[in-house]
């Protein structure tokens, strides 16, 4: 019998120059740059030329792609209107899957996979996903959407899509920085199902839209709304490690996750701290320390605590980009409904990388699973069944 890996654990289906991570060093890099030194000294917006063209740009590249992302921001009355119809009731994720592929039919080039087109094609996603995103989040509370300006950053934008107002510009930099670590991860289960769409030679469409079903899953880009949901459980610091005791026991599980796990900890390719959980670690006790209000950083600190004093870390079970991204978002004022939709924001630039890369030098994607059924049945007639 051929040997079966569970969930493809360390099969390798790829050759790629997008991202490369090290689970054992806690190493990130994106285009041959840390992942911290990214965070620290680039924006989104250079983030995603380097994730698309391979190397950061240059002042004059950097001006002309945020002009094709200020040109690119609103979408067409249709989609709006449908927004609005939506029921109340809809998850963003699920509003998100299906606004991004109704865009395909207001653009030309959808069924054009040359790499140019591609390219275009990701620019107006990356620019109009915040779009939709704040136009569904204000129609689920029965507000007007706002129209996006042609200034500012992806992210501040995006901040005052959801309010009417100008954001803070510290708290606007702390989203930027937050979509830098979420903007790709190798060959993660969303860009997974990406890759296997495009293959086929389907549009880059279908394939952002195959992600966001799977981006949509709790073990996967729900996992902080899991932590926040775990965070208001507890309440105060003190009731951290007997809370952490009795899901390790078995004795209370969070939300779907499984029997003993506590969200936002662990990682299938870490065995060492997530690097993009140490800028977020910093990131939220900035942002409390502005605020005035250290509540939810001081919690997660003391689930982090509980948590290593069970002898977690021991098992290489430590804090992954999900933990920290709760306690961030709380303290900015971002609702928990938008924790997963803000994560796909960031990643649909992975995405798009992977997809361009994927129909540069496609094969079909079609492995095989190992047959452990019955055999040698004989049919019966339909009398004698």
């Amino acid at each position: 019998m051929a040997n079966v890996t569970q969930g493809l654990e360390r099969i390798a289906v790829a050759e790629s120059r997008i991202c490369s991570i090290d689970g054992v060093a806690g190493e990130l890099i994106y285009q041959g740059y840390d992942i911290q030194d990214l965070a620290l000294n680039t924006t989104f917006e250079e983030v995603a030329y380097l994730l698309w063209r391979g190397d950061l740009p240059t002042a004059g590249e950097l001006a002309d792609l945020n002009g094709q992302f200020q040109d690119e921001r609103d979408v067409d009355d249709a989609i709006y209107t449908l927004a609005k119809a939506l029921p109340k009731s809809i998850v963003l994720m699920d509003a998100l899957r299906t606004l991004v592929s109704l865009l395909a039919s207001y653009d030309d080039e959808m069924a054009d996979n040359s790499a140019d087109a591609n390219l275009r094609k990701s620019v107006r996603l990356t620019a109009k996903i915040p779009t939709l995103l704040a136009a569904v989040h204000r129609a689920k509370r029965g507000l007007e959407p706002i129209r996006p300006e042609r200034s500012g950053s992806l992210a501040s934008n995006f901040l005052y899509m959801l309010s009417g107002s100008a954001p803070d510009d510290f708290v606007a930099k702390t989203l930027d920085t937050a979509l830098v670590l979420h903007a790709e991860h190798g060959m993660n289960a969303s860009t997974f199902s990406a890759r296997v769409t495009v293959a086929t030679l389907a549009d880059l469409y279908a394939g952002v839209t195959s992600a966001i079903g799977t981006l949509k899953g709790p073990l996967h880009g729900g996992a902080n709304a899991l932590v926040l949901e775990m965070l208001d459980e507890i309440g105060e610091p003190d009731q951290a490690a007997p809370y952490v005791k009795r899901v390790l026991a078995g004795e209370h599980t969070v939300g779907s996750l499984a029997p003993k796990r506590i969200p936002g900890l662990g990682h299938r390719v870490y065995k060492a701290l997530d690097p993009r959980a140490a800028v977020l670690r910093s990131m939220s006790r900035t942002l409390g320390e502005r605020a005035g209000d250290l509540h939810w950083i001081d919690l997660s600190e003391a689930v982090v605590v509980a948590c290593e004093e069970a002898g977690l870390s021991e098992k290489a079970v430590h804090p992954n980009v999900d933990f920290f991204s709760a306690s961030t978002y709380r303290t900015m004022g971002v609702d928990t409904s938008l924790f997963t939709p803000v994560f796909a924001m960031a990643r649909i630039t992975g995405w798009t990388a992977h997809i361009m890369e994927q129909h540069a030098n496609n094969r079909l994607i079609r492995p095989h699973a190992v047959y452990v059924g019955e055999r040698d049945r004989v049919v019966k007639p339909i009398a004698d069944r």
